[in-house]
């Protein structure tokens, strides 16, 4: 059941109308594990069993942790849910990427092992629902979260529907405790979750979908295609990735409201960072200081000299990679931003903090130091974003030599009109794409677009609703009019 389907308008307005129909916290909560379950069930039942026993599990090992007082048999319990959470991972996810890569091994020595083959399907969400039990234990484990003592609490706080399939990835310190207090409608927190579900349905199917045509048109036939195709396709994609994902945590964090439950922001216009380093504090914020909390600072952080720190940031990131996707073009893509970060921290100092923080000032305009600053880090992280999207190593390269020959001989900028001329859907892309980033620059200072507009303005409250009302169409238009693509991060 996808977000932007007929079908979730249908099942979120039955569930909305069953949970605030209960008084008591505790049948809310029974409301949304059945929701959830049921949510997650539509792709396939099976997947159901798997997050319950990967609940129960880390349920309760957080209580005989917390109840344990020797150390050694707290660590040991650690390393079971540690075990048990990344074996099935890595069965499920990587188990194929692991046994081809050991037959080519073995194969380059003349050694032709016997194939195990497993027919396993990948569980929609996986990725995010074992980081989360993981969070939980571990921070049980470190006494700075109590665990559930209530199975239904706990089973809410792993599988609650709007977040489960592709986060924001939540943390038991923040949400847990939401689903163990009372909750009453708040319609202040109503309304703002329209809004943020109003305004990801719009960068799914209004922007994200519309840039997908271009770029799957060119990374298909990347041998044939010209510089110019391949670099807006980059460009493309990197704001299609960017709409897809943080519409589906909109929707998340929006449809969270609705339940008076309030989930972490997720993104905070990555595209607009003056580093790298800046850039991944804004983008899948709810990862990143995961891999911070959960794997970066037990290494070692910051601790030790300029080659451990260097070393911690490359490990962090080649595992960030390798959480993406099971292919060595996740792991190339990890290794581009932990060397980049790596080099970064090493040379420019505080390159994590902007030279002038715009975000919140009211000007149009910046300085052309910060546009130079932003313009380099988007072209970094176009790089990176081309072995993210290619199907093959040797392919990624290929189109990235493309695209810096094209550059640099200037066949990419002479060739650039005429390809627009003869291309319409590339035009339309461009045009929605400059309309959508004119909206985000404009909107910087607010977590939502769709903020209201201040009532003591001229005409605020006909200019707000007029913007609500042609959102509203035009969403259902594209939604009635062609099936919404799969988001992009269901395949991790």
């Amino acid at each position: 059941m996808h977000f932007t389907s007929l079908n979730f308008i249908v099942f979120l307005t039955i569930v909305f109308g069953l949970y605030w129909s209960m008084r008591a916290s505790r049948f809310q909560n029974a409301i949304i594990v059945l929701a959830s379950y049921t949510f997650y069930g539509w792709w396939d039942y099976r997947f159901c069993a798997l997050i319950l026993v990967s609940s129960l599990i880390d349920f309760y090992i957080g209580g005989r942790i917390a109840r344990t007082q020797n150390t050694s048999s707290r660590k040991r319990l650690l390393g079971i849910s540690l075990v048990c959470n990344l074996g099935l991972l890595a069965l499920f996810k990587y188990y194929g990427f692991f046994v081809e890569n050991f037959l080519s091994l073995t194969q380059a020595f003349g050694w032709t092992p016997n194939q195990l083959t497993l027919n396993l399907i990948l569980p929609v969400g996986i990725s995010f629902y074992t980081f989360q039990t993981l969070s939980y234990t571990i921070d049980v484990y470190r006494r700075q979260l109590k665990p559930a003592d209530n199975v239904i609490d706990y089973l809410a706080f792993v599988s609650f529907f709007p977040q489960l399939v592709a986060g924001p990835i939540e943390r038991g310190t923040n949400l847990l405790p939401q689903f163990q207090k009372q909750r009453q409608f708040n319609l202040r927190d109503a309304s703002d979750g329209c809004r943020l579900i109003l305004w990801g349905f719009f960068k799914k199917l209004a922007v994200a979908d519309v840039l997908a045509i271009p770029v799957d048109a060119a990374y298909s036939q990347w041998e044939t295609a010209s510089s110019a195709e391949l670099a807006l396709a980059t460009v493309f994609f990197a704001f299609q990735i960017y709409c897809d994902f943080s519409a589906y945590s909109d929707i998340a964090i929006g449809t969270a409201r609705l339940f008076s439950i309030k989930l972490m922001r997720n993104f905070a216009y990555p595209y607009f960072s003056q580093s790298l380093s800046e850039f991944w504090c804004r983008w899948h914020i709810s990862l990143s200081t995961w891999f911070r909390d959960y794997v970066y600072i037990p290494i070692g952080g910051n601790r030790g000299g300029p080659i451990s720190q260097q070393r911690n940031i490359f490990v962090t990131f080649l595992l960030s990679g390798l959480w993406h996707g099971a292919a060595w073009t996740f792991i190339i893509w990890g290794a581009i931003h932990g060397g980049a970060l790596a080099i970064e921290k090493r040379f420019l100092r505080g390159g994590n903090k902007p030279a002038l923080d715009f975000s919140h000032s009211p000007s149009l305009f910046v300085s052309p130091i910060i546009v130079i600053r932003m313009l380099m880090t988007f072209c970094l992280v176009c790089l990176g974003w081309v072995f993210f999207r290619a199907e093959t190593i040797g392919g990624a390269l290929a189109i990235t030599k493309r695209i810096i020959y094209g550059a640099c001989s200037l066949e990419l900028f002479t060739s650039l009109s005429q390809f627009l001329g003869d291309e319409k859907r590339v035009r339309i892309a461009l045009v929605v794409l400059i309309v959508f980033a004119s909206i985000e620059w404009v909107q910087r200072k607010h977590e939502c677009p769709l903020v209201e507009i201040p009532n003591n303005r001229l005409m605020g409250r006909p200019i707000r609703w007029a913007a609500y009302s042609v959102v509203i169409l035009f969403t259902l238009d594209l939604m009635a009019a062609s099936d919404s693509r799969a988001f992009i991060y269901f395949a991790f």
